[in-house]
Protein backbone atom coordinates (compact mmCIF):
# COMPACT_ATOMS: atom_id res chain seq x y z
CA UNK A 1 0.00 0.00 0.00
CA UNK A 2 1.42 3.38 -1.06
CA UNK A 3 1.70 6.20 1.44
CA UNK A 4 -0.52 9.26 0.97
CA UNK A 5 0.73 12.84 1.10
CA UNK A 6 -0.46 14.75 4.15
CA UNK A 7 -1.86 17.57 1.99
CA UNK A 8 -4.42 15.12 0.53
CA UNK A 9 -5.31 13.54 3.88
CA UNK A 10 -6.08 16.88 5.52
CA UNK A 11 -8.94 17.46 3.07
CA UNK A 12 -10.11 13.81 2.94
CA UNK A 13 -13.74 12.99 3.76
CA UNK A 14 -13.71 9.18 3.79
CA UNK A 15 -13.05 8.50 7.46
CA UNK A 16 -12.33 4.98 8.60
CA UNK A 17 -9.99 4.18 5.72
CA UNK A 18 -6.56 2.71 6.47
CA UNK A 19 -3.75 5.07 5.51
CA UNK A 20 0.05 5.15 5.55
CA UNK A 21 1.94 8.38 6.16
CA UNK A 22 5.68 8.94 5.92
CA UNK A 23 7.23 12.15 7.19
CA UNK A 24 9.28 13.87 9.86
CA UNK A 25 8.34 14.45 13.48
CA UNK A 26 7.72 18.09 14.32
CA UNK A 27 6.60 17.50 17.94
CA UNK A 28 5.70 14.59 20.21
CA UNK A 29 3.42 15.42 23.16
CA UNK A 30 2.38 13.39 26.21
CA UNK A 31 3.99 10.26 24.75
CA UNK A 32 0.84 10.11 22.60
CA UNK A 33 0.45 12.84 19.97
CA UNK A 34 2.92 12.95 17.07
CA UNK A 35 2.78 15.96 14.74
CA UNK A 36 4.10 14.75 11.38
CA UNK A 37 5.03 16.85 8.35
CA UNK A 38 6.05 15.49 4.93
CA UNK A 39 6.72 18.80 3.13
CA UNK A 40 3.56 18.63 0.99
CA UNK A 41 1.87 21.31 3.10
CA UNK A 42 2.67 23.77 5.86
CA UNK A 43 0.28 21.88 8.10
CA UNK A 44 1.07 18.77 10.12
CA UNK A 45 -1.14 15.76 10.62
CA UNK A 46 -1.58 14.44 14.13
CA UNK A 47 -0.97 10.75 14.70
CA UNK A 48 -2.30 9.36 17.99
CA UNK A 49 -0.32 6.50 19.52
CA UNK A 50 -1.71 3.99 22.01
CA UNK A 51 1.32 4.50 24.27
CA UNK A 52 0.23 1.88 26.83
CA UNK A 53 0.46 -0.83 24.17
CA UNK A 54 3.54 0.49 22.33
CA UNK A 55 7.11 -0.54 23.08
CA UNK A 56 8.70 2.09 25.33
CA UNK A 57 12.03 1.84 23.52
CA UNK A 58 10.25 2.65 20.24
CA UNK A 59 8.49 5.68 21.75
CA UNK A 60 11.82 7.04 22.99
CA UNK A 61 12.99 7.18 19.37
CA UNK A 62 10.08 9.47 18.37
CA UNK A 63 12.05 12.72 18.58
CA UNK A 64 11.88 16.02 16.71
CA UNK A 65 13.38 15.55 13.23
CA UNK A 66 13.09 11.75 13.16
CA UNK A 67 11.66 10.20 9.98
CA UNK A 68 8.67 7.93 10.69
CA UNK A 69 6.14 5.73 8.95
CA UNK A 70 2.71 5.39 10.53
CA UNK A 71 -0.07 3.11 9.46
CA UNK A 72 -3.54 3.53 10.90
CA UNK A 73 -7.13 4.64 10.60
CA UNK A 74 -8.04 8.13 9.39
CA UNK A 75 -10.57 9.51 11.89
CA UNK A 76 -12.28 12.78 12.71
CA UNK A 77 -10.29 14.63 15.34
CA UNK A 78 -11.88 15.46 18.66
CA UNK A 79 -9.11 17.91 19.57
CA UNK A 80 -8.97 21.57 18.61
CA UNK A 81 -6.85 22.77 15.69
CA UNK A 82 -7.26 19.82 13.35
CA UNK A 83 -10.11 18.20 11.46
CA UNK A 84 -8.56 14.76 10.94
CA UNK A 85 -5.98 12.60 12.64
CA UNK A 86 -4.56 9.10 12.38
CA UNK A 87 -5.24 6.46 14.99
CA UNK A 88 -1.93 4.58 14.81
CA UNK A 89 -1.84 0.77 14.50
CA UNK A 90 1.76 0.49 13.39
CA UNK A 91 4.69 2.85 14.02
CA UNK A 92 8.11 2.49 12.35
CA UNK A 93 11.17 4.71 12.76
CA UNK A 94 12.77 5.20 9.34
CA UNK A 95 15.57 7.47 10.53
CA UNK A 96 16.55 8.50 14.06
CA UNK A 97 17.30 12.09 15.08
CA UNK A 98 19.42 12.70 18.18
CA UNK A 99 17.49 15.32 20.19
CA UNK A 100 20.70 16.49 21.87
CA UNK A 101 22.28 17.37 18.53
CA UNK A 102 19.37 18.23 16.20
CA UNK A 103 19.52 22.05 15.86
CA UNK A 104 15.85 22.62 14.95
CA UNK A 105 13.83 22.37 18.13
CA UNK A 106 10.10 23.19 18.42
CA UNK A 107 10.68 26.89 19.15
CA UNK A 108 11.17 30.12 17.21
CA UNK A 109 14.60 30.38 15.57
CA UNK A 110 16.06 33.61 14.17
CA UNK A 111 16.52 33.92 10.41
CA UNK A 112 20.23 34.62 11.03
CA UNK A 113 20.60 31.30 12.85
CA UNK A 114 18.69 29.46 10.11
CA UNK A 115 21.05 30.92 7.48
CA UNK A 116 23.90 29.18 9.30
CA UNK A 117 22.07 25.85 8.90
CA UNK A 118 20.62 26.54 5.45
CA UNK A 119 20.75 22.80 4.68
CA UNK A 120 18.12 22.20 7.40
CA UNK A 121 16.02 25.36 7.20
CA UNK A 122 13.77 23.82 4.52
CA UNK A 123 12.23 21.85 7.40
CA UNK A 124 10.72 24.97 9.00
CA UNK A 125 7.28 26.33 8.13
CA UNK A 126 8.73 29.66 6.96
CA UNK A 127 11.06 28.10 4.42
CA UNK A 128 8.51 25.53 3.31
CA UNK A 129 6.28 28.51 2.42
CA UNK A 130 9.05 30.57 0.78
CA UNK A 131 10.21 27.80 -1.53
CA UNK A 132 6.67 26.79 -2.48
CA UNK A 133 6.06 30.41 -3.54
CA UNK A 134 9.41 30.49 -5.37
CA UNK A 135 8.43 27.32 -7.21
CA UNK A 136 5.04 28.77 -8.18
CA UNK A 137 6.62 31.99 -9.49
CA UNK A 138 9.18 30.06 -11.57
CA UNK A 139 6.48 27.84 -13.07
CA UNK A 140 4.32 30.90 -13.82
CA UNK A 141 7.21 32.61 -15.64
CA UNK A 142 7.54 29.66 -18.02
CA UNK A 143 3.78 29.37 -18.45
CA UNK A 144 3.44 33.10 -19.22
CA UNK A 145 6.03 33.02 -22.00
CA UNK A 146 4.96 29.63 -23.32
CA UNK A 147 1.36 30.85 -23.69
CA UNK A 148 2.65 33.82 -25.72
CA UNK A 149 4.74 31.67 -28.08
CA UNK A 150 8.15 32.77 -26.76
CA UNK A 151 11.12 30.42 -27.25
CA UNK A 152 13.06 29.50 -24.10
CA UNK A 153 16.81 29.90 -24.77
CA UNK A 154 19.67 28.61 -22.63
CA UNK A 155 22.40 31.23 -22.93
CA UNK A 156 26.01 30.50 -21.85
CA UNK A 157 27.03 30.60 -18.18
CA UNK A 158 30.71 30.78 -19.17
CA UNK A 159 31.30 33.81 -21.37
CA UNK A 160 34.07 35.96 -22.80
CA UNK A 161 31.98 39.15 -22.73
CA UNK A 162 30.84 41.56 -20.02
CA UNK A 163 27.30 42.45 -21.10
CA UNK A 164 26.80 45.23 -18.57
CA UNK A 165 30.27 46.75 -18.73
CA UNK A 166 30.22 46.27 -14.95
CA UNK A 167 33.65 44.70 -14.70
CA UNK A 168 32.71 42.82 -11.50
CA UNK A 169 32.91 39.31 -12.87
CA UNK A 170 34.08 35.93 -11.58
CA UNK A 171 36.94 34.51 -13.63
CA UNK A 172 36.69 30.95 -14.95
CA UNK A 173 40.07 29.29 -15.41
CA UNK A 174 42.01 26.04 -15.21
CA UNK A 175 45.34 27.87 -14.86
CA UNK A 176 47.56 26.52 -12.06
CA UNK A 177 47.97 29.48 -9.69
CA UNK A 178 51.34 28.11 -8.55
CA UNK A 179 52.63 28.04 -12.11
CA UNK A 180 50.94 30.86 -14.07
CA UNK A 181 51.88 30.97 -17.79
CA UNK A 182 52.98 34.49 -18.71
CA UNK A 183 53.64 36.50 -21.87
CA UNK A 184 56.97 38.29 -22.39
CA UNK A 185 55.50 41.50 -20.91
CA UNK A 186 54.51 39.66 -17.71
CA UNK A 187 50.78 39.49 -18.39
CA UNK A 188 48.91 36.18 -18.03
CA UNK A 189 49.03 34.07 -21.20
CA UNK A 190 45.39 33.01 -21.55
CA UNK A 191 46.21 31.05 -24.72
CA UNK A 192 47.38 28.35 -22.29
CA UNK A 193 44.01 28.38 -20.47
CA UNK A 194 41.19 25.90 -21.14
CA UNK A 195 39.24 28.15 -23.54
CA UNK A 196 42.33 29.85 -24.96
CA UNK A 197 41.09 33.25 -23.78
CA UNK A 198 40.01 35.03 -20.60
CA UNK A 199 36.53 33.82 -19.57
CA UNK A 200 34.05 34.71 -16.82
CA UNK A 201 30.76 33.67 -15.29
CA UNK A 202 27.97 35.56 -17.03
CA UNK A 203 26.31 38.67 -15.62
CA UNK A 204 23.48 38.47 -18.18
CA UNK A 205 22.17 36.38 -21.06
CA UNK A 206 20.96 39.48 -22.86
CA UNK A 207 23.51 39.87 -25.64
CA UNK A 208 23.16 36.23 -26.71
CA UNK A 209 19.39 36.59 -26.29
CA UNK A 210 19.38 39.41 -28.83
CA UNK A 211 21.03 37.12 -31.39
CA UNK A 212 18.21 34.60 -31.03
CA UNK A 213 15.47 37.27 -31.07
CA UNK A 214 16.80 38.52 -34.41
CA UNK A 215 15.86 35.14 -35.91
CA UNK A 216 13.12 33.63 -33.74
CA UNK A 217 11.21 36.83 -32.95
CA UNK A 218 10.44 36.52 -29.24
CA UNK A 219 12.69 34.63 -26.83
CA UNK A 220 13.41 34.56 -23.11
CA UNK A 221 16.19 33.29 -20.89
CA UNK A 222 15.79 32.26 -17.26
CA UNK A 223 19.00 31.15 -15.60
CA UNK A 224 21.74 31.87 -13.10
CA UNK A 225 23.88 35.01 -13.34
CA UNK A 226 26.85 36.13 -11.28
CA UNK A 227 28.20 39.43 -10.00
CA UNK A 228 31.48 39.70 -8.07
CA UNK A 229 30.34 42.82 -6.25
CA UNK A 230 31.66 43.05 -2.69
CA UNK A 231 28.27 44.00 -1.28
CA UNK A 232 26.73 42.73 1.94
CA UNK A 233 23.33 44.42 1.68
CA UNK A 234 19.96 42.68 2.11
CA UNK A 235 19.40 43.16 -1.66
CA UNK A 236 22.56 41.65 -3.19
CA UNK A 237 23.75 38.15 -4.01
CA UNK A 238 26.84 36.99 -5.91
CA UNK A 239 24.78 34.25 -7.63
CA UNK A 240 21.18 34.99 -8.61
CA UNK A 241 18.63 34.10 -11.28
CA UNK A 242 17.49 36.42 -14.07
CA UNK A 243 14.46 36.36 -16.36
CA UNK A 244 15.45 38.11 -19.60
CA UNK A 245 13.09 38.30 -22.60
CA UNK A 246 14.16 39.86 -25.92
CA UNK A 247 11.60 40.78 -28.56
CA UNK A 248 12.11 41.67 -32.22
CA UNK A 249 10.04 44.61 -33.53
CA UNK A 250 9.13 45.75 -29.98
CA UNK A 251 9.56 49.43 -29.15
CA UNK A 252 9.70 50.93 -25.66
CA UNK A 253 5.91 51.02 -25.14
CA UNK A 254 5.56 47.35 -26.12
CA UNK A 255 8.41 46.50 -23.76
CA UNK A 256 6.71 48.26 -20.83
CA UNK A 257 3.37 46.60 -21.59
CA UNK A 258 4.92 43.12 -21.59
CA UNK A 259 6.90 43.68 -18.38
CA UNK A 260 3.82 44.95 -16.52
CA UNK A 261 1.76 42.04 -17.81
CA UNK A 262 4.42 39.51 -16.75
CA UNK A 263 4.72 40.84 -13.19
CA UNK A 264 0.96 40.91 -12.69
CA UNK A 265 0.57 37.42 -14.15
CA UNK A 266 3.17 35.70 -11.95
CA UNK A 267 2.13 37.46 -8.73
CA UNK A 268 -1.52 36.61 -9.41
CA UNK A 269 -0.51 32.98 -10.07
CA UNK A 270 1.28 32.78 -6.70
CA UNK A 271 -1.69 34.34 -4.88
CA UNK A 272 -4.08 31.84 -6.45
CA UNK A 273 -1.90 28.74 -6.09
CA UNK A 274 -0.17 29.39 -2.75
CA UNK A 275 -2.94 30.91 -0.58
CA UNK A 276 -1.90 29.03 2.59
CA UNK A 277 1.77 29.88 2.14
CA UNK A 278 1.11 33.57 1.48
CA UNK A 279 -1.30 33.77 4.46
CA UNK A 280 1.40 32.14 6.64
CA UNK A 281 4.07 34.58 5.39
CA UNK A 282 1.69 37.52 5.88
CA UNK A 283 1.18 36.52 9.53
CA UNK A 284 4.92 36.03 9.95
CA UNK A 285 5.51 39.59 8.70
CA UNK A 286 2.88 41.03 11.08
CA UNK A 287 4.52 39.24 14.02
CA UNK A 288 8.00 40.38 12.99
CA UNK A 289 6.92 44.01 12.66
CA UNK A 290 5.29 44.18 16.10
CA UNK A 291 8.72 44.75 17.59
CA UNK A 292 9.51 47.62 15.19
CA UNK A 293 8.60 51.29 15.78
CA UNK A 294 5.47 52.36 13.89
CA UNK A 295 7.49 54.45 11.40
CA UNK A 296 9.38 51.34 10.21
CA UNK A 297 6.36 49.07 9.77
CA UNK A 298 4.85 48.33 6.37
CA UNK A 299 1.85 50.45 5.50
CA UNK A 300 0.17 47.42 3.90
CA UNK A 301 0.06 43.76 4.88
CA UNK A 302 1.53 41.29 2.42
CA UNK A 303 -1.69 40.35 0.62
CA UNK A 304 -2.70 44.04 0.28
CA UNK A 305 0.75 44.83 -1.14
CA UNK A 306 0.42 42.09 -3.76
CA UNK A 307 -3.10 43.25 -4.63
CA UNK A 308 -1.74 46.82 -4.86
CA UNK A 309 0.44 45.69 -7.79
CA UNK A 310 -2.39 43.75 -9.45
CA UNK A 311 -5.07 46.45 -9.23
CA UNK A 312 -3.05 49.52 -10.23
CA UNK A 313 -1.93 50.51 -13.70
CA UNK A 314 1.78 51.22 -13.37
CA UNK A 315 2.49 54.97 -13.54
CA UNK A 316 4.76 55.84 -16.48
CA UNK A 317 7.03 58.83 -15.80
CA UNK A 318 10.14 60.17 -17.52
CA UNK A 319 13.37 60.43 -15.54
CA UNK A 320 13.31 64.21 -16.16
CA UNK A 321 9.85 64.58 -14.54
CA UNK A 322 10.87 62.29 -11.68
CA UNK A 323 13.93 64.45 -10.92
CA UNK A 324 11.69 67.54 -10.66
CA UNK A 325 9.30 65.68 -8.30
CA UNK A 326 12.23 64.54 -6.15
CA UNK A 327 13.90 67.96 -6.09
CA UNK A 328 10.68 69.52 -4.78
CA UNK A 329 9.91 66.67 -2.36
CA UNK A 330 9.83 67.24 1.42
CA UNK A 331 12.60 64.71 2.25
CA UNK A 332 14.89 66.40 -0.29
CA UNK A 333 14.10 69.95 0.87
CA UNK A 334 14.47 68.95 4.52
CA UNK A 335 17.69 67.06 3.72
CA UNK A 336 16.23 63.74 4.92
CA UNK A 337 17.42 61.81 1.86
CA UNK A 338 20.84 60.23 2.37
CA UNK A 339 21.62 61.20 -1.25
CA UNK A 340 20.18 64.66 -2.01
CA UNK A 341 18.85 65.28 -5.52
CA UNK A 342 20.35 68.54 -6.72
CA UNK A 343 20.53 68.31 -10.49
CA UNK A 344 19.50 66.40 -13.60
CA UNK A 345 21.86 63.49 -14.28
CA UNK A 346 21.92 62.09 -10.74
CA UNK A 347 21.74 58.31 -10.47
CA UNK A 348 18.60 57.47 -8.50
CA UNK A 349 19.05 55.49 -5.29
CA UNK A 350 16.61 53.06 -3.69
CA UNK A 351 15.34 55.77 -1.30
CA UNK A 352 14.34 57.97 -4.27
CA UNK A 353 12.69 55.09 -6.13
CA UNK A 354 10.69 54.09 -3.05
CA UNK A 355 9.59 57.70 -2.43
CA UNK A 356 8.13 57.88 -5.95
CA UNK A 357 6.24 54.58 -5.52
CA UNK A 358 5.18 54.68 -1.88
CA UNK A 359 4.69 58.37 -1.16
CA UNK A 360 4.17 60.30 -4.38
CA UNK A 361 2.29 58.13 -6.89
CA UNK A 362 1.17 55.39 -4.46
CA UNK A 363 1.40 52.80 -7.23
CA UNK A 364 4.18 50.92 -9.08
CA UNK A 365 6.13 53.28 -11.33
CA UNK A 366 7.87 52.80 -14.68
CA UNK A 367 10.65 55.35 -15.12
CA UNK A 368 11.74 55.98 -18.71
CA UNK A 369 14.28 57.96 -20.74
CA UNK A 370 17.26 58.06 -18.41
CA UNK A 371 20.44 60.11 -19.04
CA UNK A 372 22.67 58.27 -21.49
CA UNK A 373 25.71 58.56 -19.19
CA UNK A 374 24.23 56.40 -16.40
CA UNK A 375 22.94 53.59 -18.63
CA UNK A 376 24.44 50.75 -20.67
CA UNK A 377 25.99 51.20 -24.11
CA UNK A 378 23.38 49.12 -26.00
CA UNK A 379 20.33 51.27 -25.17
CA UNK A 380 18.64 53.19 -27.99
CA UNK A 381 19.52 56.88 -27.99
CA UNK A 382 16.81 59.54 -28.12
CA UNK A 383 17.26 62.81 -29.98
CA UNK A 384 18.80 65.45 -27.62
CA UNK A 385 16.13 67.45 -25.73
CA UNK A 386 15.69 71.27 -25.85
CA UNK A 387 18.52 71.68 -23.32
CA UNK A 388 20.80 69.44 -25.42
CA UNK A 389 20.64 66.63 -22.88
CA UNK A 390 21.17 63.07 -24.12
CA UNK A 391 18.80 60.33 -22.95
CA UNK A 392 18.20 56.69 -23.86
CA UNK A 393 15.03 54.65 -24.26
CA UNK A 394 15.43 52.85 -20.94
CA UNK A 395 12.69 51.72 -18.59
CA UNK A 396 12.93 50.62 -14.95
CA UNK A 397 9.96 49.30 -12.99
CA UNK A 398 9.89 50.34 -9.34
CA UNK A 399 7.99 48.44 -6.62
CA UNK A 400 7.03 49.30 -3.03
CA UNK A 401 9.56 48.16 -0.43
CA UNK A 402 12.00 46.99 -3.11
CA UNK A 403 12.86 49.81 -5.48
CA UNK A 404 13.96 48.54 -8.90
CA UNK A 405 12.28 45.27 -9.90
CA UNK A 406 12.88 45.40 -13.67
CA UNK A 407 15.51 47.08 -15.83
CA UNK A 408 15.13 47.19 -19.59
CA UNK A 409 15.26 49.24 -22.75
CA UNK A 410 14.71 49.48 -26.44
CA UNK A 411 18.05 48.40 -27.94
CA UNK A 412 20.11 50.58 -30.28
CA UNK A 413 19.66 49.03 -33.72
CA UNK A 414 21.70 51.67 -35.58
CA UNK A 415 25.24 50.32 -36.13
CA UNK A 416 26.97 53.73 -36.39
CA UNK A 417 25.37 55.02 -33.18
CA UNK A 418 26.18 51.80 -31.35
CA UNK A 419 29.84 51.86 -32.48
CA UNK A 420 30.18 55.51 -31.45
CA UNK A 421 28.76 54.76 -28.00
CA UNK A 422 31.04 51.73 -27.58
CA UNK A 423 34.05 53.90 -28.42
CA UNK A 424 32.94 56.46 -25.81
CA UNK A 425 32.76 53.86 -23.02
CA UNK A 426 35.83 51.92 -24.15
CA UNK A 427 34.38 48.63 -25.40
CA UNK A 428 36.67 47.22 -28.16
CA UNK A 429 34.75 46.40 -31.34
CA UNK A 430 36.54 43.07 -31.89
CA UNK A 431 35.36 41.73 -28.50
CA UNK A 432 31.69 41.64 -29.51
CA UNK A 433 31.90 41.60 -33.28
CA UNK A 434 29.38 38.74 -33.32
CA UNK A 435 26.87 40.97 -31.48
CA UNK A 436 27.35 43.77 -34.00
CA UNK A 437 26.40 41.40 -36.85
CA UNK A 438 22.76 41.71 -35.72
CA UNK A 439 23.05 45.41 -36.67
CA UNK A 440 24.84 44.66 -39.95
CA UNK A 441 22.47 42.07 -41.39
CA UNK A 442 18.75 42.85 -41.25
CA UNK A 443 18.79 45.14 -38.23
CA UNK A 444 15.39 45.95 -36.74
CA UNK A 445 13.93 47.72 -33.71
CA UNK A 446 13.95 45.38 -30.72
CA UNK A 447 13.63 45.56 -26.95
CA UNK A 448 14.09 43.54 -23.80
CA UNK A 449 14.29 43.63 -20.03
CA UNK A 450 15.63 41.74 -17.04
CA UNK A 451 13.83 40.74 -13.85
CA UNK A 452 15.92 39.74 -10.85
CA UNK A 453 14.05 36.59 -9.84
CA UNK A 454 15.10 36.72 -6.17
CA UNK A 455 13.81 40.29 -5.90
CA UNK A 456 10.48 39.09 -7.25
CA UNK A 457 10.43 36.25 -4.69
CA UNK A 458 11.44 38.72 -1.96
CA UNK A 459 8.52 40.98 -2.82
CA UNK A 460 5.98 38.15 -3.10
CA UNK A 461 6.99 36.49 0.19
CA UNK A 462 7.37 39.69 2.24
CA UNK A 463 10.83 38.61 3.39
CA UNK A 464 13.33 41.38 4.10
CA UNK A 465 16.65 39.69 3.22
CA UNK A 466 17.39 38.28 -0.22
CA UNK A 467 19.51 35.52 1.37
CA UNK A 468 16.29 33.98 2.66
CA UNK A 469 14.64 33.47 -0.75
CA UNK A 470 17.37 31.43 -2.49
CA UNK A 471 18.14 27.95 -1.18
CA UNK A 472 21.89 28.43 -0.68
CA UNK A 473 22.98 32.08 -0.80
CA UNK A 474 26.34 33.02 -2.31
CA UNK A 475 27.65 36.25 -0.79
CA UNK A 476 31.11 37.72 0.01
CA UNK A 477 33.08 35.21 2.13
CA UNK A 478 30.17 32.74 2.04
CA UNK A 479 29.83 29.74 -0.29
CA UNK A 480 28.66 27.09 2.15
CA UNK A 481 26.77 23.92 1.22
Amino acid sequence: MEHTRIKQLLIAEDFGQEVIVKGWVRTFRNNQFIAINDGSTLNNIQAVVDFENTDEQLLRRVTTGAAVRVKGELVQSLGKGQRVEIKVNELTILGDSDPEKYPLQPKKHSLEFLREIAHLRFRTGTFNAIFKVRNALAFAVHQFFNDRDFVYMHTPIVTGSDAEGAGEMFRVTTIDFDNVPRNEDGTVNYKEDFFGKSTNLTVSGQLEGELAAMALGNIYTFGPTFRAENSNTTRHLAEFWMIEPEMAFYELEDNMDLAEELLKYVINYALKNCPDEIAFLSNRLLEEEKSKPQSERSEMNLVDKLQFVLTNDFERVTYTDAIEILKRSKPNQKKQFKYLIEEWGADLQSEHERYLVEKHFKKPVILTDYPREIKSFYMKQNEPDAQGRHTVRAMDILFPGIGEMVGGSQREENLEKLLARMAEVGIPEHEIDWFLDTRRFGSAPHSGFGVGFERLVLFTTGMSNIRDVIPFPRTPKNAEF
